[in-house]
């Protein structure tokens, strides 16, 4: 069994002028990454490595999960991640090393939530920033295709909002 968590940036800084590649990560960003980390922790969620966009919304985020799951690896950054089309990720998922089991990959939307859509049995319409969305796949990476997954969980963190 392969799973794959599909993982969209914590909420970021709307600056106007600022660079999109340089925009961090805001305070609610910042609360909500803390609580996602605390749901991986919880369910003792182990990954065996981490693909992450460069942009540095995306870093932080990939940076504070690893630390979560207690990733002793290193974190590979993938340039075209930032700009990905679905296309781009499936090419990419389907040349993943075999060996490998559990994936995070660390993206943008509306890229992130398309391929999640178009690899599942589930129609989520978004997932919002901070979301988690795991699927299992039955098959080897490379043979990975539209809708030959089966989705695990997704979870976000306005999921936990206002229960204490």
């Amino acid at each position: 069994m392969k799973k794959i968590y599909f993982i969209r940036h914590a909420k970021a800084t709307q600056k106007e002028c600022e660079n999109d590649f340089e925009r961090d990560l805001n305070e609610r960003g910042k609360k909500d990454l803390a609580l996602m980390c605390d749901r991986l922790k919880k369910h003792k969620v182990r990954v065996d490595t981490i693909f992450s966009s460069p942009a540095k919304r995306c870093v932080k985020t990939a940076n504070k999960m690893a630390d979560a799951v207690k990733f002793k690896g290193k974190i590979e950054f993938v340039d075209t991640f930032y700009e990905a089309t679905v296309s781009d990720i499936l090419k990419f998922i389907r040349g993943l090393d075999d060996r490998l089991n559990s994936v995070f990959i660390v993206s943008h939307n509306d890229t992130i939530t398309e391929i999640c859509e178009l690899l599942s049995d589930a129609v989520i319409g978004n997932i919002p920033t901070c979301g988690i969305f795991c699927i299992e796949f039955e098959c080897q990476f490379f043979e990975i295709s539209e809708h030959s997954g089966k989705a695990l969980f997704f979870d976000y963190p306005k999921k936990h909002k206002n229960k204490d």
